[in-house]
């Protein structure tokens, strides 16, 4: 590939970026549709008593941003020009439906409520025991549901990454599967290690560094990224390229992820703003905030991270903590610094200038979010 003096190249139409990501978003729920109604078909022959368990994730699925998935396309885009490369919508509903089921079982494992405006998905079922009057332990009988249906979408993402690779030669589809083989394990080792740290009465900031990269950084942005060129049939300078910025955006994302998990307005999340700190959340926020606490300020942090009993007076006093520390200060710092350096890689991509005006417009949408 060849470099483009980026200088020089006439500004992009919003209106041109907005359809084209329209388009993207469009091709990818066509896809996450036909795949998941045609499972939810096939089960539903078996037995109309499952077919809400398909049903419940179509009503929860339909609510993503598509992020994820937006990374894959454009990422391909950056090798076709714009071009659909075949299998390139596979793969970014394969990543939004493995991005859902690492949703389910997340949220199961932190006992959250909602998700995306909804009863999170253990907790629906939950509450469909309730309604069926039906018998033994409601929670448990939602815990049990949504780990099915977590495996469900896990397995069905499979399948659809693999569809993505038919029309790949045997190296081609080789080097793409060890790719999603490789965000799988990294997204599994970095939520074994969250829930760890939860187990822990200090905070790691090694820990949470790693935990930050494995299970969001790269998961978000690299390997969406990779996995749309690799498809396509991008070379190994810019497959480096797209993982050094979702190194660096990527990680910029989950420090915002963080702080809108204290600090955010669940109206607009769609999330409890109490369930990080309940949860026992050992983020860099929180590592940061220790390292700066006097005694008293620590004996807060200690008291409320992991306290299932937690009360919003006792969230207010963590917040408290965070502001007076600048451990919120800190992280703004630094989700400034890591964007500044996504965008500079951003920059000398050897990609078309829609592409790289798009992936610019993304990991803004990333970083400065609300929700």
């Amino acid at each position: 590939m060849t470099s483009v003096d980026h200088h020089t190249e006439a500004p992009i139409s919003n209106d041109l970026l907005q359809d084209r990501s329209y388009e993207i978003v469009t091709a990818v729920n066509a896809v996450l549709t036909a795949h998941v109604s045609d499972h939810s078909a096939a089960m539903s022959d078996l037995s109309a008593e499952v077919t809400p368990l398909a049903t419940a994730v179509t009503d929860s699925l339909d609510r993503g941003k598509r992020l994820r998935a937006q990374f894959c396309m454009w990422g391909s885009y950056g090798v076709t020009g714009g071009e659909l490369a075949a299998g390139v919508a596979e793969m970014a509903a394969a990543i939004e439906l493995f991005h859902f089921a690492a949703l389910v079982h997340d949220d199961l494992m932190d006992n959250s409520d909602t998700r995306r405006g909804l009863p999170t998905m253990h907790r629906h079922f939950t509450a469909e025991h309730a309604r069926q009057q039906r018998l033994g332990d409601g929670d448990e009988h939602g815990w049990a549901a949504a780990i099915l249906v977590g495996d469900m979408c896990l397995s069905w993402s499979d399948d659809l990454s693999a569809m993505a690779t038919d029309a790949l030669d045997p190296r081609s589809r080789r080097a793409v599967r060890a790719i999603w083989s490789q965000m799988r394990d990294e997204a599994y080792a970095g939520q074994y290690l969250d829930m760890l740290s939860q187990t822990e009465a200090a905070t790691s900031r090694r820990r949470a560094d790693l935990i930050l990269r494995l299970k969001s950084a790269k998961y978000t942005i690299s390997h969406p990224l990779r996995l749309g060129g690799a498809i396509a049939g991008a070379d190994d300078t810019l497959l480096h390229l797209y993982d050094q910025i979702g190194l660096t955006a990527g990680e910029a994302f989950q420090l915002r992820d963080d702080l809108l998990g204290v600090f955010g307005d669940p109206q607009i999340t769609g999330k409890p703003a109490i369930d990080d700190v309940r949860e026992g959340k050992r983020t860099l926020l929180m590592a940061v905030a220790e390292s700066r606490a006097d005694n008293a300020q620590k004996d807060i942090l200690r008291r409320s991270l992991g306290n299932p009993e937690l009360t919003d007076a006792d969230l207010e006093a963590v917040r408290s903590v965070l502001t007076e520390t600048r451990a919120d200060q800190a992280i703004e710092a630094r989700i400034g610094e890591l964007t500044s350096d996504a965008m500079e890689i951003v920059d000398t991509l050897p990609v078309d200038a829609v592409t790289r005006q798009a992936l610019t417009t993304l990991i803004e949408k990333c970083v400065w979010r609300q929700a």
